[in-house]
């Protein structure tokens, strides 16, 4: 496997096809790395403290509806 710099400069010289396809298949790879990561978080309880307070916010009615926050009304 090459440097950085030297696997920017092979994609430059890949036809256009060849480069959509590989950005479609890194887009996908990174989707999969993020969904690891959660699983990885929600396994080891790093997330525990955040679900427990959004569980205690839903309980106690103190939420908002998404479209309220995103119209800031």
């Amino acid at each position: 496997m090459g440097t950085l710099p030297e696997i920017e400069a092979a994609i430059q010289q890949l036809p256009n096809s060849d480069i959509r396809q590989l950005a479609t298949w890194l887009e996908e790879y990174l989707e999969q790395m993020w969904d690891q990561q959660i699983e990885n978080d929600l396994t080891s309880g790093k997330l525990d403290r955040l679900i427990a307070k959004a569980e205690a916010d839903i309980a106690e009615n103190r939420v908002r509806n998404i479209d309220e926050i995103l119209n800031n009304s």
